[in-house]
C-alpha cells in the first residue's frame, strides 16, 4: 500500500480547527470523552481507570527537509511514572494551564526545551486513557527548524527523531503481549531501530498514522 505525500498542507487538512482556548480550564471542567483511546483498546472488557488525571503531550511534527520526523524523549529510568519509556514531550495539567494546548507547550519548553516560538499547533489527536490513570490529550503542531534541545537531565534521557514515513507504514505496527499479574495483555508496538515505542506512545502513534492515512 502506497503511503501518502505528507506536507503541511495535507496534514492541516486533516485535522479540524483546534478548540477556542477561551473554555474553563481543564482542571476545573474535565476532560471526559465519549469515546477514548486507551491501553483498553486491544484489550476488550477491560476497565477504565475510575479516577483519572488529566494531562498533555505535544506531538511534534518537525518539517525536515527529506520529510516529516517525529520528535520523542527516552524518560529517565528513576521517574515514578512510565520511567525509562518513550514518550512525547508532555505531562499532567497544571493550575496555569488554560486549555490542553497551553499545557503540551509548556512541559515541552520544560522537558526538552523546546520554544513554543518554533510551534505551530494544528490540531488534537483523540484521548487516550492509561492504565496508570492518566486521560492523555495529544496536541500536534509543526516544528520548524532551526531549534535547540536542552533535555532536563532528572526527567529526560534522551531525544530523537523518527521519520514519519516509518510511522505512516501499518507494517512497522506490531502488536505484542505479556502476562502481569496472571492477566494478558495486548499492546502496539513500533520497534525503530535499538528503540522500544510501546504503550501510550505507540497507540498515539498508530491513531496519527490512521488520521493521516484516512480516506
Amino acid at each position: 500500500m502506497a503511503l501518502p505525500t505528507v506536507d503541511r498542507r495535507f496534514v492541516s487538512a486533516r485535522f479540524p480547527a483546534s478548540p477556542a482556548a477561551a473554555v474553563e480550564p481543564p482542571a476545573r471542567r474535565g476532560w471526559a470523552f465519549a469515546s477514548p483511546r486507551g491501553d483498553h483498546d486491544l484489550n476488550p472488557g477491560t476497565p477504565l481507570p475510575t479516577k483519572l488525571t488529566p494531562a498533555a503531550v505535544l506531538v511534534p511534527l518537525v518539517e525536515r527537509a527529506e520529510g516529516f520526523t517525529i520528535l520523542l524523549t527516552q524518560r529517565t529510568a528513576h521517574l515514578h511514572d512510565h520511567a525509562g519509556q518513550i514518550s512525547f514531550p508532555g505531562g499532567r495539567v497544571d493550575p496555569c494551564d488554560t486549555d490542553p494546548e497551553a499545557c503540551a507547550l509548556r512541559e515541552a519548553a520544560e522537558e526538552v526545551g523546546l520554544d513554543r516560538g518554533v510551534v505551530d499547533l494544528v490540531g488534537r489527536l483523540d484521548h487516550y486513557i492509561t492504565g496508570t490513570g492518566f486521560e492523555v490529550v495529544p496536541v500536534v503542531g509543526f516544528v520548524r527548524p532551526p531549534f535547540d534541545i536542552r533535555p532536563d537531565p532528572f526527567e529526560v534521557a534522551d531525544v530523537f527523531e523518527v521519520p514519519l514515513s516509518f510511522i505512516l507504514d501499518p507494517a512497522n505496527h506490531r502488536r505484542e503481549k505479556h502476562v502481569r499479574r496472571g492477566e494478558e495483555r495486548h499492546f502496539y508496538v513500533l520497534p525503530f531501530e535499538n528503540r522500544y515505542i510501546w504503550g501510550a506512545t505507540a497507540g498515539m502513534l498508530v491513531n496519527l498514522a490512521e488520521v493521516l492515512r484516512a480516506p
